[in-house]
């Protein structure tokens, strides 16, 4: 789509470098990268200020206060940047025709289900986290109806803090490693997601509305580990234990596997499977290291 502009939000996130990589080569598609320091997403004058300047097509938010432990305590601070600042995001879009992208979460479920969650399923969440990022969503519905809610899970990328990143050095750290075998999910590699974000951005039919994307397949944080182990050659052995065994501040919910169904069917998005996408994180992870 040429000459289509979008501004990206959180820039400096796994997600917002994720875009900025792919980025350099879609030269038909402008894009405005911002960080926190660039423009404040809480200041409702300026947001408006900068988009009627800008006059972009479509805004993707990938700002996120995403420390769960932490959230459980810092609930203003989760509010002011998962809820309020996104409440603004979506009224100058409306106000402003733009259509408005924004990333939630798995966690805005129980986890006390054993099939994947569609999109239409009741929410529940059980950490402060997730409570803030399903306040964010409900708001953004409600003000702008030209909103696409995209929920995922898991996400990991060669850049910023994640699992991946964390298991790789603790694995050439210590000789073995306990991770809880008893909470499923799907892993998301940034890369992925940011494309499904772009398609959907410029997308010539956009369908607003709640959506789910995670890579193919449900597994164990332990099953996560595993693999990791093994495409890093790593020699570091890898136990299960139960949530039981490794308390947190915030709760987490059983099984939050996403039934990711509907994105494909309304934006025709293919699903790598997340083994196959690990493989590409490790191996650019590794030659950079």
């Amino acid at each position: 789509m040429n000459n289509f502009h979008i501004v990206v939000t959180g820039a400096n996130g796994q997600v917002g470098k994720s875009i900025q990589t792919l980025s350099i080569d879609l030269p038909t598609i402008r894009f405005t990268f911002l960080t926190k320091e660039e423009l404040s997403i809480n200041d409702k004058d300026a947001v408006f200020a900068f988009l009627q300047h800008h006059k972009p097509d479509s805004l993707i938010n990938c700002a996120a206060y995403t420390a769960v432990d932490a959230a459980e305590t810092a609930h203003a601070l989760a509010l002011d940047v998962n809820a309020n600042a996104v409440e603004i995001l979506a009224n100058c879009c409306k106000s402003l025709d733009i259509r408005f992208v924004h990333i939630s979460t798995d966690y805005v479920f129980d986890g006390l289900s054993t099939i994947p969650y569609k999109e239409t399923d009741q929410t529940n969440p059980v950490n402060f986290y997730g409570f803030s990022k399903l306040e964010g969503e409900k708001r953004a519905l409600a003000i702008n109806p030209n909103t696409v809610v995209v929920r995922t899970s898991w996400v990991y990328a060669p850049v910023g803090k994640n699992f991946v990143k964390t298991m790789l050095k603790l694995m050439q750290e210590r000789s073995a490693l306990n991770v809880v075998g008893d909470q499923f999910g799907s892993p998301t590699y940034a890369p992925d997601l940011a494309k499904a974000l772009i398609s959907i951005a410029t997308a010539d039919q956009f369908v607003p509305g709640i959506y789910h994307f995670s890579n193919d397949g449900i597994i164990t944080w332990y099953d996560f580990a595993k693999a990791i182990a093994e495409i890093s050659a790593s020699s570091c052995n890898v136990y299960p234990i139960t949530t039981e065994q490794y308390p947190t501040p915030a709760k987490r919910p059983f099984y939050s596997g996403l039934d990711k169904s509907k994105i494909q069917a309304d934006y025709g998005i293919a699903l790598r499977p997340w083994r196959e996408s690990l493989q590409t994180c490790i191996t650019q992870i590794l030659k950079e290291s």
